[in-house]
């Protein structure tokens, strides 16, 4: 970890990084900004899988006195990760077939017709018992007309996967033994709050003659002001929203896993401790003797011993760990690899054969209905997951080591 403190800064940035070189020179502009800011609470951090966003870095860790940043959580409020191990060994599934495969084919392809991916929705309103709740506390958000809509939008999509770097993994642990991954977030709602708000901040802050620049991005909102309320209000719910869409695809991906390998080998299945947790949000805290809004945009709350998820990236490693709860990150770690290329630079620099002959070499199966932009979420597009680990490990304890075996991709 090393620390940015100078002529650009007004608080230090503490980077999880062994050097200044290994930021892009975008997220460096991006965390001198963010030094500007005159609400930050001690410093801020950058977690070591770093990379530009929007207005914050990916990666990015504030805590703020008083105030919240909507793009400082950024558009997927509440993505995050959910995760099960269960009791059956890879190698009790290995060469056992189906009619429609591998077992491992087999529960893909029906992930894939149990669940929409990328833009599909649920053609008929789903259950929900976070929307349910919020029509019966309608008037919370009622101030707020222009976004009443999305809640019954969002029965349509909770249990829908989406798109980019969201996924639903079969992975293997260090010990042989099944496990499985959720990657997603709050679907539509989320962008259209972050959106919302943010428009609200940067006209306010127009209003008055803030010293935040319009052109960083971190319009902000004073918590005590009514529009810092109904931010606040509105992430909350979407927060929950995301909580359950990623419960909902796990019930239904832990069925048909069961369904599957008890029919084919006759074994029980049983499921461990499942762990859901949040990497894009904003939570009031207590750090160094003070209550502050600490946003994570792309970062993960480790406490001391609270089990978390960090992903590494398509046909690479991934990893439960247990939080160290170490102060100067505000009990923080990265959320995952951090991009090396864009999207649009991963699939200029990878062809999809590439992508698709990695694959097929580490023998694992991929779910995807267009394979066109398949590269943009190679594991190449990524930082080596690996060196990620290395850089934080004053921040975490890895307990259990992953490997893909079989992905669904929106």
């Amino acid at each position: 970890m090393f620390v940015l403190y100078n002529e650009n800064t007004r608080f230090p940035v503490k980077v999880w990084l062994a050097q200044k070189e290994q930021l892009e020179e975008n997220c460096l502009e991006q965390a001198y900004r963010l030094s500007q800011l005159p609400f930050i609470h001690k410093w801020a951090c950058l977690m070591p899988d770093t990379h530009a966003g929007k207005g914050m870095p990916i990666g990015g860790v504030i805590a703020a006195k008083d105030a919240v940043i909507p793009n400082a959580v950024g558009v997927d409020i509440g993505c995050g990760m959910d995760f099960i191990p269960t009791n059956i060994r890879m190698e009790e599934l290995r060469g056992i077939q189906t009619g429609n495969g591998t077992i491992v084919q087999a529960v893909i392809g029906n992930i894939m017709r149990a669940i929409p991916l990328n833009t599909e929705r649920y053609k008929t309103p789903q259950e929900s018992a976070v929307l349910d709740k919020a029509k019966e506390e309608i008037e919370k958000y009622a101030e707020n007309p222009e976004l009443l809509p999305l809640i019954e939008d969002g029965y349509f999509q909770v249990g829908s996967l989406g798109g980019g770097n969201h996924f639903i993994e079969l992975q293997e642990d260090e010990d042989g033994y099944l496990c499985i991954m959720i990657h997603s977030g709050s679907r539509h709602m989320g962008k259209e709050i972050c959106d919302y708000f943010h428009k609200k901040a940067k006209e306010l802050n127009q209003l008055w003659y803030s010293e935040v620049k319009e052109e960083s991005h971190l319009s902000f909102l004073p918590v005590h002001a009514k529009e810092g309320q109904q931010y606040i209000r509105w992430m909350n719910l979407a927060m929950e929203y995301a909580f359950e869409n990623r419960a909902r695809m796990l019930d239904k991906t832990c069925a048909i896993v069961k369904e599957a390998v008890e029919r084919h080998t006759g074994q029980t299945v049983e499921f461990g401790q499942e762990i859901n947790c949040h990497h894009n949000y904003a939570a009031l805290e207590n750090h160094y003797g003070a209550n502050v809004w600490v946003h994570r945009k792309g970062a993960t709350r480790v406490r001391e011993g609270e089990l978390a998820v960090i992903p590494g990236a398509m046909g690479s490693y991934s990893y439960v760990v247990e939080g160290k709860g170490n102060q100067e990150s505000f009990c923080s770690s990265s959320h995952g690899a951090g991009r090396n290329y864009s999207r649009t630079g991963a699939m200029q620099a990878f062809s999809v054969e590439q992508v698709m002959v990695d694959l097929k070499e580490q023998g694992i199966i991929l779910g995807k209905r267009k394979k066109n932009d398949v590269a943009e979420e190679c594991r190449f597009a990524y930082k080596d997951i690996g060196e990620v680990m290395s850089q934080q490990m004053d921040l975490v304890t890895p307990i259990r080591k992953l490997k893909t075996v079989g992905v669904v991709k929106g």
